[in-house]
């Protein structure tokens, strides 16, 4: 069962001329990376009802602590880090050592807090609305992680737009213009200190520090002491031990503990290949079962040099498409038979396909990769050309009078693509 609203303004109603591909028109740059967000104002994305960002942080700089109302599926298309997503409710049973130096000795100070996960490119990673969390990249290049929000799913009551609430950091203001768009500011802020001292049971001068005000630094800092983190495999053996293989209450045993990120360039995972053709995974909620919760799932295509998509029509939601290499044509019809598109497309950029408008992809000569996002737990396709198509399904009386031709047209438009499926390779036709 859908989890959006069902409820959709005049702007959200999919009314449009055109689609076309887009890049990002803002820029946050931070002191440890930078921030670009797609324009949600667009009518594409007003369409499907999502905000799109896209993050690169420098080595050994943390994205900062934040949450937002709406679920955030994200692709890690570079690099390696770890992230934590922080749920209510849940026990703090892993380990952290921070060495302490002062003038006089090295100390070892021990910290509790949630599970920390190791993120590797590839990974589809799954942040549940109103879950804080954060991202440190570890490695020796930069971590490029995109992500997209479903503004309309049924956990965001507020307006339709992307909201981000930052626990640390935040952006400058400068004037009336930018105070009416999306600031990303520090929620302590405003807050007044000596409530949160009596809150926190802390210094009014440590409150201070959290506010933060100057907010010089962005939404993405530079770490001065590199972080460490125990390993997941360490991380499981160690939770096995300190909770004897028990659950203590019926919350760890379900979100708690739930995984929130998988690779989608797994060869094991491979829904979809062809040898002449190219392949394509998908990550839904059977493969990642919190998506249940949050109506979102992810696919990972690779068509190669001039293979094609097969066309067809996505039938529970609408797919936000991220192109990560190659180039390709792609075309776009509606239900008024009008083109909605046909345009090359190549590296960054990125267009929705609105739930039930038929798109193909044709690959160019370098081929072509993408990463699509869908506002569906449970995607279905149903392509128009290839061995499970629709059209293979109907008899071919209903072919011949519905395209007034031959009873052997019919036959060749059912089965000249044999076992191919989805994912067609580049052959000659015969004219």
């Amino acid at each position: 069962m859908s989890q959006r609203s069902p409820q959709l303004s005049k702007a959200q109603q999919c009314r449009f001329q055109r689609l076309s591909a887009s890049q990002p028109s803002r820029q946050i740059q931070s002191e440890g990376g930078v921030t670009e967000l797609w324009e949600e104002s667009q009518e594409q994305f007003q369409c499907a009802g999502v905000a799109a960002m896209r993050n690169t942080i420098q080595p050994n700089s943390l994205s900062l602590p934040n949450y937002h109302p709406t679920p955030r599926l994200v692709y890690v298309e570079r690099g390696q880090g770890f992230i934590s997503v922080t749920f209510p409710g849940c026990a703090e049973t892993y380990h952290s050592q921070q060495t302490q130096m002062t003038s006089e000795s090295q100390s070892q100070r021990q910290d509790l807090h949630q599970k920390v996960h190791r993120i590797r490119r590839g990974d589809i990673v799954a942040i549940p609305a109103g879950a804080a969390h954060w991202c440190y990249n570890d490695g020796n290049e930069e971590l490029v992680a995109v992500s997209v929000n479903d503004l309309n799913h049924q956990s965001n009551q507020l307006d339709q737009k992307f909201r981000a609430f930052y626990l640390a950091g935040g952006v400058p203001k400068r004037g009336q213009q930018e105070q009416e768009r999306q600031t990303f500011q520090n929620i302590f802020q405003e807050f007044d200190s000596e409530l949160m001292a009596e809150a926190f049971n802390i210094p009014s001068e440590t409150v201070r520090k959290m506010q933060s005000k100057e907010n010089r630094r962005g939404l993405i800092v530079n770490v001065r002491e590199r972080m460490g983190f125990i390993r997941p495999d360490e991380e499981q053996q160690q939770e096995q031990e300190q909770r004897g293989g028990q659950s203590d209450n019926g919350i760890e045993e379900s979100y708690c503990t739930m995984k929130i990120r998988t690779n989608i360039e797994n060869r094991r995972d491979t829904d979809i290949y062809s040898r002449q053709a190219g392949k394509v995974n998908v990550v839904d909620r059977h493969k990642l079962p919190i998506l249940k919760y949050m109506d979102m799932s992810a696919e990972r295509g690779r068509l190669y040099q001039n293979a094609l998509l097969s066309p067809h029509w996505s039938v529970h939601g609408h797919t936000i498409v991220y192109v990560t290499g190659g180039d390709a044509n792609v075309q776009v019809v509606n239900n008024n038979g009008q083109t909605m598109m046909n345009d090359n497309v190549n590296k960054g950029n990125m267009f929705v396909v609105p739930q039930y408008y038929t798109v193909t992809f044709k690959a160019g000569n370098n081929g072509f990769q993408w990463v699509a996002f869908k506002t569906t737990g449970w995607p279905l396709r149903n392509p128009l050309a290839g061995y499970t198509s629709v059209i293979r399904g109907m008899p071919l009386q209903v072919l011949t009078n519905a395209y007034q031709i031959s009873p052997n047209q019919a036959q060749q438009i059912k089965i000249n693509r044999g076992g191919e499926s989805l994912v067609l390779s580049s052959g000659g036709r015969s004219d």
